[in-house]
C-alpha cells in the first residue's frame, strides 16, 4: 500500500469518483489507499460537493511550505506528551474542524470547539484560545457565545479565578438533547399551521406529514441519546496487575 503524501494524479482521481457518487471506501480501493486518507484529504479541502483537485494540490502545497518556514533549521521535529507527533496532530486538528464545519458550524465556532476538544484536559482560557489560534479575545468571545447556546461547551472558574471554557463528557449527548428539543419545536409549529391551513388542503397535509416524520425523529434521537449516554463515560479498561501477560 503507497504511503506518503496524495499526488496530484490521485487528487484528479478523487475527484472523478466524487462526481461519479463513489462512497470514499470505493474511492480508496481503487487508490490503493486507507479510506481514512481519502476522507481527510475530501473534508479538508471543502467536503464531497465542493471539492476541485487543483484548488486540494495547492492548498497541500502551501501547507507544507509554512510548516517548512517555521520549522527552526536542523530542528528534529517536535513531539507531544505520550509520543504524539506535533505535525501529525496540528494536521488532524484541521481535519477534525472541517469535518465540524460540513455539520454546520461556521469556521471560527468549528476551530475553537476543536481546540477545546483536542486538548487533554478538554477546557482552555480565552488567553490560552487566543494563543493557540492566533485570533483577537472578540473573535474567542463571540465563538464562545454562538457554541455555548448550542450546548456544546460550558464556562467554569479555576483555582486561579480564570474562566475556562470547558467541553465535558456529556457535551455530545446535551447537544444531541438539544437538537431533539429543537425538532420538537418545528413538530408543534408545523401541526399549529396544518390546523390553521387546514388539515384536507394539501398544505395542512404537507405540514403533517412533515410533524409526523419529525416527531419520530426526534423521539427517537431523544431516547438514543439517553440509552447511550453512559458511553461517554466509559473509560479505558486498565489491565489487572494480576493478571498474566500472554507468554508467562
Amino acid at each position: 500500500m503507497p504511503g506518503g503524501r496524495l499526488t496530484q494524479q490521485e487528487r484528479q482521481q478523487i475527484a472523478l469518483g466524487l462526481a461519479d457518487g463513489l462512497a470514499y471506501a470505493e474511492i480508496a480501493r481503487r487508490l490503493d489507499r486507507p479510506t481514512s486518507t481519502v476522507t481527510r484529504e475530501v473534508m479538508r479541502n471543502g467536503g464531497p460537493t465542493s471539492y476541485r483537485a487543483d484548488l486540494a494540490h495547492r492548498a497541500t502545497e502551501q501547507r507544507a511550505h509554512r510548516r517548512k518556514q517555521a520549522a527552526p533549521r536542523g530542528a528534529q521535529p517536535s513531539a507531544r506528551p505520550g509520543g504524539r507527533d506535533d505535525a501529525a496532530v496540528r494536521e488532524f486538528e484541521e481535519t477534525f474542524t472541517t469535518v465540524m464545519m460540513a455539520s454546520g458550524l461556521p469556521k471560527m465556532m468549528a476551530r475553537v470547539l476543536s481546540s477545546i476538544c483536542l486538548s487533554d484536559s478538554g477546557s482552555l482560557t480565552a488567553a490560552e484560545l487566543v494563543q493557540r489560534l492566533q485570533v483577537s479575545p472578540a473573535s474567542v468571545s463571540k465563538a464562545i457565545a454562538f457554541i455555548e447556546g448550542l450546548g456544546m461547551v460550558r464556562r467554569e472558574r479555576d483555582d486561579r479565578r480564570r474562566e475556562r471554557y470547558v467541553v465535558d463528557d456529556d457535551i455530545w449527548y446535551q447537544s444531541m438533547v438539544a437538537s431533539a428539543q429543537a425538532t420538537a419545536r418545528i413538530v408543534a409549529i408545523a401541526r399549529e399551521g396544518s390546523g390553521l391551513l387546514g388539515p384536507a388542503t394539501p398544505v395542512g397535509t404537507r405540514l403533517e406529514n412533515i410533524a409526523r416524520f419529525l416527531d419520530f425523529v426526534s423521539e427517537n434521537t431523544a431516547r438514543a441519546a439517553e440509552q447511550a449516554r453512559a458511553i461517554l463515560h466509559t473509560k479505558p479498561a486498565a489491565q489487572d496487575a494480576d493478571e498474566p501477560t500472554p507468554g508467562d
